[in-house]
């Protein structure tokens, strides 16, 4: 190893408060060097580092990847991590999208309180994404391009090296000895990117060798006033978001589209979503948010839907089709839920429960999603209803009506699990958990 350069030195030094640094390792030029200056800095600090490379199964190199990237972390004594992941090749995404949602995605796992993910993208990185934000006709936020740095995870991603451009970091691999690997896929001119790396950025640092500069200033101008739109509209961004994470349609009711197209793209940001096309924007509003009422709106974005409920807007996760799904509860035994939906325990108890159980019921439960064609009586109530009408009177939004636990027996409810239990079974023998995750316990 060797002398770490004084620019990346001096962005290092701001870190020293970090946990620890999570190195993305593709194996190519700029993470090697990467992990090299990292690892060396590390030492010197005390700070701990791990390494983390994604497989995407796409390269038929992508096992030789692996290797590459295992033997040089075995070499500078850096421990590292394979994730694998698999891409919907048939679903009309983009390759290079969906691969980079996957990438950040298995990365954040690694990126716990106050740890730094440190990425590789340089100077010449940040032209080519100026230049594609300005091919899709991008406003200020993506022609502020990549950030130096910005909240990721639990902690925060940092870019040390987005000011020298990959000449320099070739020289630098150079002098270390350092062998990396090369992506064939770099080399194949229908991606837009491989398009401006090999035909149009060579021209440009030909007709103005400081374009890269010139570019970052830009990027850096952007984000600025994106910033102090951020902070001068952040008060009414607060008071529009609710605690459930919805935004209230009164709030963009009175103010201009120019506005109002600001805040969402500041509440997709807000949930960490992807933002909206401009189309997208204007369908929000005028398809979801002014639907009529007894209308139940879907607008597909990138990575989630908007959905409206009670004049308020959501951003859904998209999730499997549950009407299906079926499967038995016994006493003490953890019941492991689909689609990440946590899991369900039924316990017995002296006192304090909400159900009556006997043996023979016991035995007999069953869970299902699909409210279709059932009715039940709410302890309290004179007369049963339909699940459907029950839902709408428990403001239930319609995207959780068939992703809320309901427990059976030999075809009659016992209980929907969150709001409430039918009058058979009501008692003090039994209660039922929903572990919806680690942090969270919903009781009946």
């Amino acid at each position: 190893m060797t002398q770490i350069p004084l620019d990346i030195d001096n962005k290092l030094q701001q870190l020293t408060h970090v946990n620890r640094f999570v190195i993305a390792l593709s194996g190519g030029l700029d993470s090697m060097v990467l992990a090299t200056l990292v690892k060396l800095w590390s030492i010197e600090n005390g700070k701990s580092c791990i390494a983390v490379h994604v497989h995407h199964g796409l390269s038929a190199n992508a096992d030789h990847w692996v290797d590459a990237v295992e033997s040089f972390c075995h070499q500078i004594e850096l421990e590292c991590i394979i994730e694998h992941v698999q891409l919907d090749l048939s679903n009309g995404d983009s390759i290079e999208q969906q691969a980079r949602q996957k990438r950040y995605q298995v990365l954040s796992k690694h990126v716990g309180d106050n740890d730094v993910l440190v990425t590789g993208q340089h100077a010449d990185d940040q032209l080519e994404t100026f230049l594609l934000a300005l091919k899709r006709g991008s406003g200020p936020k993506g022609l502020s391009s990549m950030p130096q740095s910005a909240p990721f995870g639990k902690g925060f991603i940092v870019r040390p090296l987005l000011n020298v451009a990959r000449s320099e970091l070739e020289v630098y691999a150079k002098n270390l000895q350092l062998d990396w690997v090369e992506d064939e896929s770099n080399d194949d001119e229908r991606y837009d990117r491989n398009f401006l790396r090999h035909r149009i950025v060579p021209a440009l640092k030909e007709r103005w060798p400081n374009i890269s500069g010139s570019v970052e200033r830009s990027a850096q101008l952007c984000a600025e006033q994106e910033s102090l739109l951020d902070e001068l509209l952040s008060e009414r961004l607060e008071n529009a978001i609710n605690e459930d994470g919805s935004f209230s349609i009164v709030q963009l009711m009175t103010i201009s589209d120019v506005m109002r197209n600001r805040l969402i793209r500041m509440w997709f940001e807000h949930l960490g979503k992807l933002m909206p096309s401009a189309k997208q924007l204007g369908l929000v509003w005028h398809e979801v948010a002014l639907a009529k009422e007894d209308a139940n709106p879907i607008l597909n974005v990138a990575d989630c839907q908007v959905r409206r409920f009670s004049n308020k807007l959501y951003l859904v996760e998209r999730g499997e089709d549950l009407t299906q799904w079926t499967r038995q509860i016994t006493l003490h035994e953890p019941l492991q839920l689909p689609d990440e939906l946590g899991c369900l325990r039924l316990e017995a108890c002296s006192s304090g429960g909400a159900l009556s159980l006997g043996e023979e019921q016991l035995a007999g439960l069953t869970v299902t999603f699909n409210p279709e064609g059932l009715s039940a009586k709410p302890v309290g109530r004179k007369h049963s209803r339909k699940l459907k009408k029950l839902f709408q009177e428990y403001q239930v939004p319609s995207w959780l009506r068939r992703r809320t636990p309901i427990i059976l027996f030999e075809g009659k409810v016992v209980a929907v699990v969150g709001l409430f239990v039918d009058q058979a079974f009501s008692g003090q023998e039994c209660d039922v958990v929903w572990d919806k995750t680690s942090h969270f316990v919903q009781e009946l």
